[in-house]
């Protein structure tokens, strides 16, 4: 190609994510093993839920409990609001009677304690009620909160991927965040290359680039630039030249399309080595032997 190219060795990569276990329990059963292909939300493992399962219908007991509470707290404000009214009613005759005569004003006082302790009554019956309400809240954020943790025993794989280690095994006791097995997730598959500082600061994220795989010597794939490490660092011994030993370098990843990584998931090997190269010209045109040419079936061909 016209302009300047850079091509560097270096290895396919690939994130690795790993299954654990949010709480601590005994594994019932692992559904995959070193090697397996698996495709997303696929069911990996189960962990035992029957203390959670036992505690989640004691937990709805007490909701059913609490919503009984409800409906007596309710009922009973009823009687204490038709209990104030009467006593609202007789204070009210008490004092016409007082002002014509007939009674006592002393029993006129006696009506309006009633009526005051008719009010603090229904007072009473109306702080009941809220917090029976907030108990059976209570309850029921339990219930979501214990049927979330059973949710969560199964563990699904979050990304289509390949089994790279089986940690575990059924019957295992796991403490919290205890690992089950790692995969490599393919949505995001790169060569890492290592660049001197002067060329990696003229790289850019984006930039076109082609990928040789030592595996698949007649194939050319397309990437780009995904990510230019900020820091320099020795350059690792599995991809360095020995003229390059002992020089600081930028870490530069050169990401292959994801559809295309899925469609070879057998030729496009996590670890193999090949070379990459980065255009820093974008008006440089690829030269002849750098034109992308795929594999049979991500081709169509």
């Amino acid at each position: 190609m016209s302009g300047k190219k850079l091509s560097f060795l270096g290895r396919i990569e690939a994130d690795q994510v790993d299954i654990s276990s949010k709480y601590g329990g005994r594994i019932v059963s692992i559904h995959a093993t070193e090697g397996d292909l698996v495709e997303k939300r696929q069911v990996l493992a189960v962990m035992d839920t029957a203390a959670d399962e036992a505690l989640l219908a004691e937990t709805m007991a007490a909701v059913a409990e609490a919503r009984e509470s409800i409906e007596e707290a309710k009922a009973a404000i009823l009687q204490r609001e038709s209990e104030l009214k009467f006593a609202e009613q007789e204070l009210a005759r008490a004092r016409a009677l007082v002002e014509k005569g007939h009674i006592s004003q002393q029993q006129a006082d006696q009506k309006l304690s009633a009526t005051t302790i008719a009010q603090a009554a229904l007072e009473t019956a109306k702080a009941r009620l809220e917090s029976v309400r907030q108990r059976a809240a209570l309850r029921q954020a339990e219930v979501r909160r214990i049927g979330v943790r059973i949710g969560e025993a199964t563990l699904n794989a979050p990304v289509k991927g390949r089994v790279l280690y089986r940690l575990a095994e059924p019957g295992e006791v796991l403490p919290a965040g205890g690992k089950i097995m790692s995969l490599i997730d393919f949505s995001d598959v790169s060569m890492t290359i290592f660049l001197p500082s002067e060329e990696a600061g003229r790289t850019k994220t984006g930039a076109e680039g082609r990928i040789r795989i030592d595996a698949l010597p007649d194939f050319v794939l397309p990437g780009w630039v995904s990510f230019v490490s900020p820091e320099a660092q020795f350059t690792p011994e599995q991809v360095e030249s020995r003229s390059e030993r002992g020089r600081l370098m930028f870490r530069i990843k050169v990401k292959i399309p994801t559809d295309l990584v899925m469609g070879n998931l057998e030729k496009v090997k996590i670890g193999s080595r090949g070379v990459a190269y980065v255009r820093l010209n974008e008006a440089a045109e690829w030269p002849a032997h750098l034109t992308v040419n795929l594999p049979r079936d991500a081709a169509g061909r």
